[in-house]
């Protein structure tokens, strides 16, 4: 199992607020950009690596979708921020992903940071990546760090035009990503649940020494997860008690169905942590159980080699004048008695059920 949910970041240190610096890693060499126009009617998309084109699609006659693949590019944050007056720091943050899952409210738009997880089975990997939110009347945009994403349904559900989505306004569209984002969650719960079955067998039935690093390692990815979700339950909250004129009253209903969920995967973790401690406790209780039987086995053997070391021992002195030395049969008693005394130990251990 290899994950990637915690992730390197360099830092910025001395510089002012507001200065925009990209903190994290390059996943894309350019930058793209996803431009999706809808209403209850019609639908267009577009694809480009021009921001100039994607800016002159954003017209704010229908709603519209803003998807911006790749982060590195200051200017690019600097020239979006500038078209839909995003407050610096808010581009700072942006910019910086290695941000704690927040919401932030300004006059004219609402800020939300999210941290997407998705699962490779290609690689049997988890992957971290932040992706923020920019909500206005109109517009809805989004930042990613890379392609790929767990947007698909969302897609799907605008070109199809199934449910409320085309018919309501770039509120809905938030939490629609935010819930496709939850909803992934559980894909990667479904994940972990399956590494915690398979660590519980190779716990129970071969306790080596990498099992106990999985389940450190698995501890800590349950650990990190748990910092994901702990925050965005606030987030939701706050989304649904907040009296903004970006949100209606309708939106705030699914938001509540994205609270349970939450509240779910809360619930789901906390089980997790329960049950990685309790594989760790097994663990040290089957090793210790399998450390007594070898010391049981070695003691058995010492018992029984200490009575036949010492008979051999009291013949081997080499003294002179030993009665038993020039005697006919005395090889042939000295074995008969270790023979006899052996025996008699196995059948006392196995009364005694040691053996």
């Amino acid at each position: 199992m290899v994950t990637r949910l915690f992730k390197k970041v360099g830092t910025k240190v001395g510089t002012s607020p507001g200065t925009l610096v990209h903190v994290g890693e390059q996943r894309v060499d350019q930058v793209s950009f996803e431009v999706i126009n809808y209403d209850d009617t019609t639908i267009e998309g577009y694809e480009t690596i021009s921001l100039e084109e994607a800016l002159a699609h954003c017209d704010g006659a229908r709603t519209t979708w803003l998807n911006v693949e790749g982060l590195h590019d200051t200017n690019i944050v600097a020239r979006i921020g500038e078209r839909f007056k995003i407050h610096p720091l808010t581009q700072e943050d942006i910019l910086h992903t290695a941000q704690r899952p927040k919401k932030e409210e300004f006059e004219n738009y609402l800020y939300i940071v999210l941290q997407m997880l998705r699962y490779l089975p290609d690689e049997a990997e988890v992957v971290a990546e932040q992706v923020s939110l920019i909500l206005t009347p109109a517009t809805l945009i989004s930042f990613q760090e890379s392609p790929g994403d767990v947007f698909a349904p969302v897609r799907e559900r605008l070109q199809k035009n199934r449910g409320k989505i085309r018919s309501s306004g770039s509120d809905y569209l938030a939490y629609a990503l935010v819930d496709a984002v939850v909803d992934h969650y559980f894909v990667i719960l479904e994940y972990i649940g399956t590494q915690i079955e398979d660590l519980e067998e190779e716990t129970i039935d071969n306790p080596k020494a990498d099992v106990l690093h999985h389940i450190h390692e698995l501890k800590r990815e349950v650990i990190s997860l748990r910092k994901q979700i702990w925050p965005l339950r606030e987030i939701v909250v706050g989304l649904i008690k907040q009296d903004s004129p970006l949100i209606k009253t309708n939106t705030t209903l699914f938001f509540r169905d994205v609270y349970d969920h939450t509240i779910q995967i809360m619930d789901t973790i906390e089980s997790y942590r329960d049950l990685l401690s309790g594989l760790l406790d097994l663990y040290l209780s089957n090793l210790s159980i399998r450390m007594n039987q070898v010391m049981k086995v070695l003691t058995i053997i010492a018992t029984i080699f200490i009575p036949i070391t010492f008979i051999a021992g009291v013949y081997g002195m080499n003294f002179e004048h030993m009665p038993e030395l020039k005697w006919r049969y005395g090889y042939l008693m000295a074995w008969g008695i270790m023979i006899a005394m052996v025996s008699g130990l196995i059948l006392l251990f196995k009364k005694k059920d040691w053996l």
